[in-house]
């Protein structure tokens, strides 16, 4: 599989990612990188509401669900799990 950025809204359920960089801005980007979604942490993609809106996460043992929006500007690439 090529080593490219995806965005954690793009990654299938089960997946983890190695994060790369985060484009969210203003506050959220703050409160983000205070839960750990900082580059080289894994974040795991644990469940994807019918929608797809929004997507909880798991990363440093926290569960914290994003809007599609917002999971859209972070970007990593796929280091295990359900890659596909």
């Amino acid at each position: 599989m090529p080593t490219s950025s995806i965005p954690l809204s793009d990654a299938a359920t089960g997946s983890q990612i190695c994060l790369e960089r985060i484009e969210v801005q203003g506050v959220l980007r703050r409160r983000l990188l205070d839960l750990g979604f900082v580059p080289g942490n894994i974040v795991e993609v644990m469940q994807k509401s019918p929608l797809g809106d929004p997507i909880a996460f798991r990363v440093n043992h926290t569960m914290i669900a994003l809007r599609k929006e917002e999971s859209s500007l972070i970007y990593g690439e796929y280091v295990g799990g359900d890659s596909l």
